[in-house]
């Protein structure tokens, strides 16, 4: 998923780019408007890539969480099964 973020990221400011020089055509210099969509394009790519480490970040704490659910439903289920066999041989 964040791979797939990455590449459509990229793919979006590979093409934004490829589109203006082909509407602007071959200059020497690029102008004024086109240095601000490229730093425009550059701070969007930044943010997405801060949303996307966060994200990750985010996604790495839940796996944690997660893992340290299952461990503590794994003993529950242990505890179970020793209440159960100490029941079954109380009678």
């Amino acid at each position: 998923m964040q791979k797939l973020l990455k590449v459509s990221t990229t793919f979006l400011v590979v093409g934004l780019l490829a589109c203006s020089m082909l509407v602007t055509g071959c200059t020497s210099r690029a102008s004024e408007e086109e240095m601000k969509a490229l730093s425009d394009m550059k701070a969007e790519v930044a943010s997405l890539n801060k949303e996307v480490n966060q994200k990750e970040r985010d996604k790495a704490a839940l796996d944690r969480e997660v893992a340290e659910k299952d461990g503590k439903l794994q003993q529950c289920a242990k505890d179970k099964e020793a209440v159960k066999t100490r029941l079954q041989n109380w009678k």
